[in-house]
């Protein structure tokens, strides 16, 4: 323990310049956040990123729509809107690809459209069925949902995504290639075929390996 006034005050000063150095090295290694239009292009490593996935789904979903089998159905049916599932979006790819994303960013196109409805897939049925059994229960009569009364789909559109890679020295070149079908659940009769390509040059220097 310091004994003296001096030695006290040396000791306080010791405690106040550890503590200035603490800080001072905290603001050197402080971090930036920034915050951006979720619509904006932003590319930093290169990888599939969110303006891919939205990218890609409009592209494809705005050709399917204007392929003839929507108006084949619409025929066929009356003009009745045509129902679609979104199956099974495969990643067949070396690289993480959130395929749920994608998945959302499909069904968003079709939604938005106007011109299909979009049934709820695997993931969210059960959770949906669950609710109604609840309500069965537990909800006044007036607002009970009926079983039974699920809009079977017509068709369902499943796909893959695949990548091919090249690089030498510090450049590399990404090619995607998304592949989605639309086949009619009745007859399995496959109703439009899509393909989306995407091929990325990335450079690096030395200093960024």
């Amino acid at each position: 323990m310091p004994s003296t006034r001096r030695d006290r005050i040396a000791v306080y000063a010791v405690a106040v310049g550890f503590v200035l150095m603490s800080l001072s090295i905290a603001a050197c290694g402080g971090k930036s956040v920034k915050r951006l239009d979720p619509s904006a292009v932003t590319d930093l490593s290169g990888r599939w990123n969110d303006t891919d996935s939205r990218q890609t789904a409009d592209a494809m979903i705005t050709d399917s729509l204007n392929q003839a089998w929507l108006t084949s159905h619409m025929t066929q049916s009356g003009g009745k809107k045509p129902a679609v599932i979104v199956g099974a979006i495969r990643n067949r790819s070396m690289e993480h690809i959130p395929v749920a994303t994608f998945i959302s960013d499909i069904e968003r196109a079709f939604v938005n459209s106007g011109r299909v409805s979009v049934v709820a897939g695997a993931r969210d049925r059960g959770e949906l069925r669950a609710e109604r059994e609840e309500q069965s229960e537990f909800a006044s009569v007036e607002t009970i949902k009926r079983r039974g009364m699920e809009l079977g789909a017509d068709f369902m559109m499943t796909g893959e995504i695949n990548t091919i890679e090249d690089r030498e020295g510090g450049k590399q070149v990404v090619y995607y290639q998304v592949d989605l079908t639309l086949t009619s659940i009745e007859t399995n009769e496959k109703v439009w075929i899509g393909q989306k390509k995407i091929k990325k040059l990335i450079e690096r220097s030395r200093f960024s390996e």
